[in-house]
């Protein structure tokens, strides 16, 4: 009997050590039972941390979500010694039932089929689940123009953002002879409610180095980078093991599997730049350089680290590597649409019931995954929009949940498919505001080179502060147009021409919140606090006093039994009151 338990970083903030420490405790009070306790990465189920599942002799797994101290020792007691499940806890089971299972049962997985499967730190589990025999096969049997026609034929785009055919983005770097070229792996995850490159290097570090090794086969490279920022110490523990590991076996270093190739792979750790994410910014910081980007030709494919051919793509694209290699282009090129194939892996955040990480075929909507496999908003309230492909994407209204994610479907509606973030909105959400926060962070993060980029973002931010404090001028949203096609128009990277982005897909959308926010100096959504007021019914109010109790700021008086008043000099808009209140005497203007 084996129980695995939930620790990517998802299941340790949840309190997964302690659960663990609990089971372990349990079993050396109990030496006779027959029980293995290990870790595994996230399942993608965040939403139902922290998780365990106890897997029996005959390999059936049973689910457990949300376990507490207390529900640990039931489990324990009930399950592991008296061969019992607590139906009443259980998430789902491996025959693919339980109450859950849909989150699951919905996705199709390849990024992900070993993430909460396997022990991250075990090479033997890996392998057991097809880790290495893609990269056995193109060692062994394939030479690398057949590993590139392969990849080609997939129709892999790359999964960083740009969504670029990667057999293509090979074949340019296989052409140039030189006497070093690099592969790299792109791992600067920065989009705000992203955590899917995190999630597959702690769950699954196996399947993006096999990735990078079939790579530099099929380029010439014989060293690589994995480019990981610093925040993510847990990945870059499990990775810097599966090296160890993949070294131990013949999988890296000289001689892969008996043959000619060598290979040799190092991890680089990022301070955190967002810019850092393109890629020739993120090649001068491998090089010790402050990361900015540069003029290109020549491209990295030519002249890249340290001035060799290199190439450079990202976790999930790496991750597919290997699958697409051992089972099959035409396999791969079967899922998804005509001109995007496969899979692919979303972090789905926000105001979302069920919060995680999914995998879907591309070519599956909008709908699917918010109110399919995501369960709708967590609130229950309407929903309004959803945010894909983080602050260089767009928003995407309700209205149009049927559309298709696919890179030219969502190109079309202003947003991008971007690295896979996924953000749901419900109507409490001020779309000028969504559009504010974004906004900040892409001027934070630009890196001053570009002019249009760094002066033009702070422009539009300043005019969207304005807008939300009840400041905005009639040609404010004019005022934005012209700066979002100046700034898309003459910066450098990907990261001030995507920009603009989130403005202009809310303006496109909701322009009706920005002219409410404007003309009428009101927030539809009753979020912005300097154009919201809070007023007290007086046919309402029992005068139970509770609101002038909770007011952090004295801004409510009135008498026992009496109708009260809320001062709106005082009134910091907190919203304290309207929570407290049980008999709907608050409203919000």
């Amino acid at each position: 009997m084996k129980l695995m338990i939930g620790l990517g970083s998802c299941g340790i903030a949840s309190g997964g050590l302690k659960i663990k420490e609990m089971f372990s405790a349990m079993a050396r009070e109990n030496p006779g039972i027959n029980l293995v306790i290990s870790e595994t990465g996230c399942m993608g189920m965040c939403y139902m941390e922290p998780m365990v599942e106890l897997i029996d002799d005959e390999g059936q797994g049973t689910v457990y979500g949300c376990v507490s101290p207390e529900m640990a020792k039931e489990i324990f007691e009930k399950h592991i010694l008296g061969g019992a499940p607590v139906e009443d806890w259980v998430v789902m089971k491996r025959d693919g039932s339980g109450p859950e299972a849909d989150f699951i049962t919905k996705q199709q997985r390849i990024v992900l089929a070993r993430c909460g499967r396997i022990n991250p730190e075990s090479l033997d589990e890996a392998i057991a689940m097809d880790a290495y025999k893609g990269l056995e096969k193109a060692i062994k049997s394939m030479t690398p123009a057949e590993v590139i026609d392969q990849v080609l034929a997939s129709g892999l785009k790359g999964r960083g953002g740009a969504g670029f055919p990667t057999g293509l983005k090979w074949k340019f770097a296989a052409a140039p002879v030189a006497d070093q070229k690099y592969i790299i792996c792109n791992a600067d995850e920065g989009d705000p409610g992203a955590f899917m490159d995190r999630s597959i290097l702690e769950g699954d570090p196996h399947s993006v180095i096999e990735g990078l090794v079939i790579g530099g086969y099929a380029i010439g490279a014989t060293e690589g980078y994995i480019y990981v920022r610093a925040e993510y110490p847990i990945a870059i523990k499990r990775l810097e093991i599966a090296i160890r590991q993949a070294e131990e076996r013949g999988f890296l270093g000289n001689n892969i599997l008996g043959s000619d190739y060598s290979f040799h792979l190092h991890i680089k750790q990022g301070a955190g730049a967002f810019v850092c994410g393109e890629e020739t910014a993120l090649l001068a910081s491998i090089e010790g350089r402050r990361g900015m980007p540069r003029m290109r030709p020549p491209y990295p494919a030519n002249k890249g680290l340290f001035g060799k051919p290199s190439n450079i793509n990202n976790v999930e694209t790496l991750a597919n590597i290997g699958w697409i290699i051992l089972n099959g282009a035409e396999k791969f090129a079967a899922i998804g649409t005509e001109k995007s194939k496969g899979t692919k892996v979303f972090a789905l955040a926000g105001k979302v019931k069920n919060s995680g990480l999914v995998e879907i075929p591309i070519g599956a909507s909008v709908k699917d995954v918010v109110f399919g496999i995501g369960g709708g908003t967590s609130s229950g309230k309407p929903f309004k929009a959803v945010q894909i492909g983080g602050p260089s994407g767009g928003c995407i209204p309700a209205g149009l949940s049927d559309t298709i994610i696919d890179y030219d479907t969502l190109a079309e509606t202003g947003a991008i498919m971007g690295s896979g973030g996924m953000i749901v909105m419900d109507e409490d959400n001020c779309m000028v505001d969504i559009a504010r926060y974004f906004l900040n962070f892409t001027q934070v993060e630009s890196c001053g080179k570009c002019t249009f980029c760094k002066i033009g973002t702070k422009r539009m931010l300043e005019i969207l502060e304005r807008i939300t404090k009840g400041q905005g001028e009639e040609d404010d949203i004019e005022k934005l147009e012209l700066l979002a096609d100046q700034i898309k128009r003459n910066s450098l990277c990907g990261l001030g021409q995507t920009a603009p982005n989130p403005v202009l897909t809310t303006l496109r959308y909701f322009r009706h919140e920005y002219e409410a926010h404007i003309k009428d100096k009101k927030c539809p959504a009753h979020l912005c606090k300097p154009l919201i007021t809070y007023e007290i019914d007086e046919e309402k109010c029992t005068g139970c006093t509770v609101c002038a109790r909770k007011c952090p700021v004295d801004a409510i008086s009135g008498s026992l039994k009496s109708p009260h008043v809320i001062d709106g000099l005082k009134c910091i808009k907190c919203g304290i009151c309207l929570s407290a209140c049980k008999f709907d005497a608050i409203s919000v203007d």
